[in-house]
């Protein structure tokens, strides 16, 4: 079973709170409000068992399109901080030589999403509407034209995965991933985030720890 943790600032959930009272809350959101971590951990897996780690040499960044591998500015800052987050809980960086306890993928997301909807258009004569009799058309109806509208808007995120390779089974070829971490929001690929948005993730998996932290 897993359990799922997600932090939103303080200010979001403000804002969606008083959403009532005022027109349309998350056009005034800056970025850093904007932004959602989400969090998943196997409620089975004991996380002081677990000693050593090692983490990709580079980040697989995942498209509508297609797929890669880079090692920007922003992916080594990227990788940089998690291995420090880790080292604070008390796990050792090794080599993926070194057969380590547990593996860190980590994926940029660029996903575009496209759609058309067509509307054929209505008729009034529901109760509420105006009468047109009001207009000086007394026993008229009117109605929308059918009409396409076109949607598409593009999401960036982050998603990080820690693999069990201690306890890999020997009677199959499936690996467990016992903790993963989603980072989504406007600005996510902008390094100057990153010390705030990987702080956030580890700070809600408090259990996220080596034997004697």
């Amino acid at each position: 079973m897993k359990r799922t943790g997600m932090i939103l600032s303080a200010i979001a959930v403000s804002a969606l709170l008083i959403s009532s009272c005022r027109k349309e809350p998350l056009n005034d959101m800056t970025e850093e409000e904007s932004r959602i971590y989400v969090t998943n951990y196997d409620e089975k897996a004991d996380f002081t068992t677990y000693k050593t780690f090692s983490i990709v040499d580079s980040v697989a960044v995942i498209s509508n399109r297609d797929s890669k591998k880079e090692l920007t500015d922003y992916d080594v800052k990227l990788l940089g901080n998690l291995k420090a987050s880790m080292q604070a809980r008390g796990y050792t960086l090794v080599d993926k030589s070194a057969k380590p306890d547990l593996a860190l993928n980590v994926s940029r997301i660029n996903t575009t999403q496209s759609s058309i909807s067509y509307n054929p258009g209505y008729w009034t004569g529901w109760p509420g509407y105006w009468d047109t009799g009001y207009w000086g058309y007394p026993g008229w109806d009117y109605w929308f034209p059918s009409y396409y509208t076109v949607f598409r808007y593009n999401e960036r995120s982050v998603a990080i995965d820690m693999v069990d390779l201690k306890n890999a089974p020997k009677d199959n070829n499936q690996l467990t991933a016992v903790w993963n971490a989603m980072l989504r929001g406007t600005g996510v690929w902008n390094s100057g985030n990153l010390d705030a948005m990987i702080k956030a993730i580890f700070d809600q998996s408090a259990y996220l720890k080596a034997s004697g932290n």
